[in-house]
Parts: C-alpha cells; sequence; structure tokens
C-alpha cells in the first residue's frame, strides 16, 4: 500500500492484508489460461487504481533492472537492493520512496509487503535469489538465462510451480509480435516440414577469450561496493574492475557468454516454433589461440572463447520431424541460403534465425523481428496466414507488463518458467558443450544427465561456495 494510505483498525487492516496475499498467491495461477483482467480492475486508462497496486522490490538494480523498473514504475516500487550502491545511485534517486538495502536476504526477511521482485543480477547469482523469492512466496521476474547451471533451472521451474507464484524470463522477445507471426507462419507449414535451423548472434561484445587471464593486481575495493555479496554462490577471487560492470559476461565463474546472453532471445523463435524441448545430443566446437608455433593458449577454463558453433540434435516431436538446430557466435555465421540476394541483410545487428523448409526458407532477426519467407510465392502465401497467437499489448516492451497482469490473475506470463525453464536449459546445455568441445554429448533430457561423459556430466549441477547452497 501506498504509505500515505490512512490507516485502517488492527483487525480490519489484518484482513485486508490476508486477503490481499491470497489473491496474489493463489488466483493468478487458477485463473484459467486464456482470461483476460477485466479493463476495470486495470483502471479506466489502462492503469491500476491504487488498490490493486502490487508491491514491486528490484534486486540488482543500476544496469538492465532498472529498465525493468521502469516498465513496472505504475506499481509501487518499495525496495531496492544492491550490493553496488554507486553503481545503483541513480535508480535509488528515481524511487525515493523505496527502502534501500545491500542483502537481498536481510530486505526478503525483514519487509513482507513485498509481493513481486525483479531479478537483474549478474547471471551466476540469479537463482540463488530467485529461489529464496519464491521461498518467501513472491511472483518473479528472472532476467535470462533466468539461471547459471542446468539444474538451476529446473530446480527453479519445479519451486514456481509448488510455490504457485507468477513467473517471467527476461527475455522480451517472447511478448514481441516477430516470433509470433515466425510461430504462425512456420504452425500454417508456409515453408513445409523443417529439418535444419541455423541461429546466430554478434555477441560477444565484450572481451574474452584471447589472452584473458584472470587479473594478478588486487587493486582496493571501491567504497559502497560490497565485493563479498557480489561475488555470492560463486568460488571466492579478489576485486578486480575487469569483471564489473558488464563484462562479467565473459568469465565462467559468474556469466554465460554469449548463448547466455542472447541465446534466450534468438532461440525462443525456433524453441516455440517448433515445439522443441529436450537436445538428444550436443556439440560445441570453440576458437583457438596460438601464443607461438605449436603453443596453444586455451583460456575458456576462465571466460568464453572468442567464437563458438554449438550443434543441437532434437527427435521427432508430435507430427514434426527430427531437427539440428546451430548456434553460432563471435563473427562466425551460417551460409547465406539459396534465394537470398547477395546485398540483402541476414537478419538483423543482434543476430537471426534461417528455418530451412521443404518448401522454402524463413529468416527473421533477433526478437524474431523483420520476418520474411522466400522464394517469392512462398512470401505470398506467408501474407494469407490469419494471426492465431494473442498479441502482448506493447510486444516486446511489454513484456514486464505481461508479468504484471499475470501477478494480478490474468493469464499465464508469456515467459513464464513452464515455458523459459526448458529453453534455459538448452541454451545452458549448450555452454556445457562448449566447455566440453570436439565432443558429442548424450543428454537424457528428462534425467538432466549427460549418459556418455562423466567429466561433462559433473557440470550439469553447480558446486556453491559456502553459505551459498540452493
Amino acid at each position: 500500500m501506498n504509505a500515505n494510505t490512512p490507516k485502517a483498525n488492527s483487525s480490519s487492516q489484518s484482513a485486508v492484508k490476508t486477503t490481499r496475499r491470497r489473491f496474489l498467491q493463489t488466483t493468478a495461477v487458477a485463473v484459467p489460461a486464456f482470461t483476460l483482467v477485466p479493463f476495470h480492475v486495470l483502471g479506466g486508462d489502462g492503469q491500476a487504481p491504487p488498490s490493486e497496486k502490487l508491491n514491486i522490490a528490484g534486486i540488482g538494480v543500476g544496469g538492465m533492472g532498472a529498465s525493468n523498473l521502469k516498465q513496472c514504475a505504475g506499481e509501487n516500487i518499495v525496495a531496492l537492493c544492491d550490493v553496488d550502491q554507486n553503481y545503483a545511485a541513480n535508480t535509488f534517486k528515481t524511487y525515493p520512496k523505496a527502502k534501500i538495502y545491500g542483502d537481498f536476504r536481510e530486505m526478503l526477511e525483514k519487509q513482507k509487503d513485498i509481493d513481486a521482485v525483479i531479478i537483474a543480477t549478474p547471471d551466476h547469482s540469479h537463482a540463488v535469489i530467485g529461489m529464496a523469492a519464491i521461498r518467501a512466496g513472491k511472483h518473479v521476474y528472472i532476467q535470462k538465462p533466468m539461471a547459471h547451471s542446468v539444474q538451476e533451472a529446473r530446480l527453479l521451474t519445479e519451486a514456481a510451480r509448488e510455490h504457485k507464484i507468477v513467473s517471467q524470463m527476461g527475455n522480451q522477445g517472447r511478448s514481441g509480435d516477430g516470433t509470433r507471426q515466425v510461430c504462425e507462419w512456420l504452425w500454417a507449414g508456409v515453408i513445409g516440414q523443417v529439418r535444419e535451423v541455423h541461429a546466430w548472434t554478434n555477441r560477444p561484445v565484450w572481451p574474452q577469450g584471447v589472452e584473458v587471464e584472470r587479473p594478478k593486481e588486487t587493486p582496493p575495493v571501491p567504497a559502497g561496493l560490497d565485493w563479498d555479496r557480489w561475488i555470492g554462490p560463486a568460488a571466492f577471487r579478489a576485486y578486480h574492475p575487469t569483471y564489473i560492470p558488464g563484462t562479467w559476461r565473459a568469465w565462467w565463474d559468474f556469466g554465460t557468454g554469449s548463448l547466455g546472453d542472447l541465446g534466450c532471445h534468438i532461440l525462443d523463435a525456433p524453441f516455440w516454433g517448433m515445439k522443441m524441448k529436450y537436445p538428444v545430443s550436443v556439440e560445441g566446437c570453440i576458437s583457438t589461440y596460438w601464443k607461438g608455433l605449436w603453443q596453444k593458449d586455451n583460456p575458456k577454463m576462465e571466460t568464453y572463447p572468442r567464437s563458438t558453433i554449438v550443434r543441437f540434435q532434437f527427435p521427432a516431436r508430435d507430427t514434426l520431424p527430427a531437427c539440428k538446430l546451430t548456434w553460432w557466435d563471435g563473427g562466425m555465421m551460417p551460409p547465406r541460403p539459396e534465394g537470398l540476394e547477395a546485398d540483402e541483410e541476414l537478419g538483423d545487428s543482434d543476430g537471426g534465425v534461417i528455418f530451412l523448409g521443404e518448401k522454402g526458407v524463413l529468416i527473421c532477426g533477433c526478437y524474431g523481428r523483420r520476418p520474411r519467407v522466400f522464394p517469392e510465392e512462398r512470401m505470398r502465401e506467408a501474407g494469407k496466414v490469419a494471426p492465431s497467437i494473442d498479441r502482448i499489448p506493447g510486444g516486446q516492451d511489454g513484456h514486464e507488463k505481461d508479468w504484471l497482469r499475470a501477478c494480478k490473475g490474468g493469464k499465464p506470463a508469456s515467459s513464464n518458467f513452464d515455458y523459459s525453464g526448458p529453453l534455459a536449459e538448452t541454451v545452458l546445455m549448450g555452454n556445457l558443450a562448449v566447455r566440453y568441445p570436439n565432443r558429442k554429448l548424450l543428454w537424457d533430457g528428462m534425467k538432466m544427465e549427460v549418459t556418455n561423459d562423466k567429466e561433462a556430466n559433473a557440470y550439469v549441477r553447480r558446486q556453491y561456495r559456502a553459505g551459498w547452497a540452493l
């Protein structure tokens, strides 16, 4: 509730709070899948009236978290948590009524009025924070790829279901019109059966893989930064500015590399449109760096490679045939399909997807942007396909509001964990193949087990620093 709301007597106030919590925690999951929140609930201008606003907390609010919170500014932003007080200072100023914390555990313990939590910390701490919030009964929005290991993604998915909370992963393209159009064209058979898909990104756009080693210098930790809490569940190492902000993505202990950064965006269209779930095998190959003649440098155990190619094999699904999905990054690109003009852009600046069908080719950019089909007669057929998937108001810019509506009793959020959990597992399984390149990892998705490589299988489950286990 707003801090300026007049107080009711204690018994009625308690009853209102209990009813509200029960509504927020249970009604959302009980509503039929295609029920929309009535317009009057959201207010006549499309905004929630004060009595229906959620109390939102943000954890990791200096970077992407600030953008996520901005999309939720119509709600009550009641708490903000960040281990780097200087990096988050502007966000703190934006929401002066919010209580400030440096430890998410303290926030969840002390501030009982929180309904929902946005988590936008570095990847290595997503699962630990997300699990704590879920167990506290809070709805959660977690930035992609939602976890650092395959097992973490599975555990979060199961926990969200068990605790009946509303979940959403921050792959905003899932709410975009482009991805929906790609799925509609695929399901209408515009390009026929698809047995091969290629996806790529321009990442990394940060230094990694070439002469990147753990720094030996140990400069002092800047004032306002709690380095121990930033490290969180990872093995402790000394502070160095090479890790933050943003460049943590390059380091195995903290980030999930190019696949983790863009995979949940770019692979969403094929994952949804091709009705994929668990691959049956994954192969990775990586770029190498040679310091001298026959002197190979292999920094991948500290940082991700400069470029990778990952090959996923998916089994037949329903009426769909087995399919091979190949991921390219670091400047590596798939062959340009026949029929594409020589000067025509392939995808967009962030990446894209190529679907190779029996009748034609479908190409789109990141988030399913600018989907198109060729040859030309196939594109004419695509133009006849009527929309069959509900559009999210605001498209990808409405991804957070889609989650908010679900928290208030609307239909499940577009990237709830029942969908995005398996997607994140696939992305993270690709990183496992990158860690163990030049071999085929046979994968039992239901059991979360590499069946032919004990060494690789050990990394399906993560090791945690003492005091930080899930």
